[in-house]
């Protein structure tokens, strides 16, 4: 009966480090994939930041221009914010589903490399 008492300690222990052992290793494994994805998504974060200023000056100087051409200042500013919020409009509409998906697919896709 000890003997019996002892191999089911025994197993019980066993039992508890694969537990532990397991948790551990899914842990590690999570620790490892977030940090690809972070390390994966940095450099286009930074490029993205440098296309977006690049942006803000190239509208800013387009907006003052066509203020030049068309008589006032701020009819060069009215005439890009129009343009932009046709350009959402259009892919709001058009085109949200099939970003939305795409964007998904990328992180999926990340995340199961």
């Amino acid at each position: 009966m000890e003997e019996n008492t002892k191999s089911m300690e025994a197993l019980l222990e066993r039992a508890t480090e694969y537990g532990k052992s397991s948790y551990e290793l899914v842990r590690l494994k999570t620790i490892d994939k977030a940090s690809e994805v972070v390390s994966s998504c940095a450099p286009h974060v930074f490029g993205l930041i440098l296309i977006l200023i690049f942006l803000l000056f190239l509208n800013l100087g387009l907006s003052l221009w066509l203020g030049e051409v068309l008589g006032k200042a701020y009819y060069g500013f009215f005439a890009v914010a129009s343009f932009y919020f046709v350009v959402w409009a259009i892919v709001r509409i058009f085109m949200h589903k099939w970003l939305k998906g795409l964007i998904k697919n990328n992180i999926i896709k990340q995340l199961l490399n």
